[in-house]
């Protein structure tokens, strides 16, 4: 059977949801994802929507050991 419904959300979308990526500059590009980029709502791409997940998710990681240590060394008051 045909899929009839793939990708109906962006044919209703000026130019079927292409443009040009503000982050990675790529042309004609799908542009489906919006993000806040420096403090505005910008479309982004899939490539560049996964890039900002991995390093907010990275950074996370990061940030929650760091946060952890200094409570674990402070002496307990009694």
């Amino acid at each position: 059977m045909s899929k009839s419904h793939r990708g109906t959300g962006i044919r209703a979308m000026a130019s079927h949801g292409r443009g040009k990526c503000p982050v990675c500059g790529n042309e004609n590009i799908k542009v489906l994802y919006e993000k806040e980029i420096d403090g505005n709502k910008a479309m982004i791409c899939k490539f560049c929507n996964a890039n900002l997940k991995n390093k907010a998710r990275k950074e996370a990681k990061n940030a929650a050991p760091a946060a952890e240590a200094p409570a674990a060394e402070a002496p307990a008051e009694a």
